[in-house]
């Protein structure tokens, strides 16, 4: 079986007219900043950063946001983001970010309301690691397929252990729900443990078994939704 682990195209990212290079003094990985019970998680790549903010106890999911980012290349010390999605939206109608940041050591801070320090959660290469946009439900028929022109998306971001989808429409900015926590992925079976659900907080701790498949550069997800019922996705990489 073709398996794909940490597939990355570096590439140019474009922002308000002008082309910029990612600088590469983010280390690509997922970080973790706890405060008052209130993890901030943050996934970062060369071209991509997707930020949740979440309470682990009671569960209550707070927002998310991401998009394709870049270190300012003037400073280098700010991290820009062109948002693509944003839970807060109706309330604070952000569509771009321009954080203060600084690299401490391993640790990224930023300077984002409050000054958050950030610690790499440490390297786990897994199967299906990278980013993925659900494609169309399976079996594969020759059916439409959703692609990256069509501005109704799910995103699937899995990193170091970590797993997060995320609904959303990048014309309207709507928002329809996200969920993550920590996943594995080896020998065709994929589990995920839910840390966040943004559409049922009581989800929190729930433990989903799935298969997988990759055909054709293609993941083909199985196994049964939560109300029981056969389940069969079709998530195509993604490549900024």
């Amino acid at each position: 079986m073709k398996t794909i682990k940490h597939i990355r195209i570096l590439t140019i990212g474009f922002f308000f007219g002008c082309t910029v290079a990612m600088n590469a003094q983010i280390q690509p990985g997922v970080y973790i900043s706890d405060t008052d019970n209130t993890r901030h998680e943050l996934k970062i790549d060369d071209d991509y950063m997707v930020y949740t903010e979440y309470r682990q106890s009671p569960p209550k999911f707070i927002r998310t946001l991401g998009g394709f980012s870049h270190v300012e290349e003037a400073t280098g010390k700010r991290l820009v983001v062109v948002l693509e999605f944003n839970s807060n939206y109706e309330k604070d109608s952000l569509r771009t970010l321009s954080i203060p940041m600084e690299i401490n050591g391993k640790n990224l801070v930023l300077d984002w309301n409050l000054k958050m320090t950030f610690k790499p959660l440490g390297k786990k290469e897994q199967d299906l690691d990278g980013a993925w946009l659900f494609a169309t439900r399976g079996p594969d028929e020759g059916q439409e397929r959703r692609g990256e022109e069509n501005p109704r998306k799910t995103l699937k971001y899995l990193h170091d252990g970590r797993f997060q989808w995320i609904a959303y429409n990048t014309d309207t900015f709507e928002f329809f729900g996200t969920g993550g926590g920590s996943f594995s992925s080896e020998d065709g079976k994929y589990i995920e443990n839910i840390d966040f659900f943004s559409r049922d907080d009581s989800r929190v701790g729930a433990t989903l078994d799935f298969g997988y498949e990759i055909k054709d550069d293609d993941w083909h997800h199985t196994g049964k939704n939560s109300k029981g019922e056969p389940l069969y996705e079709i998530w195509a990489q993604r490549e900024y």
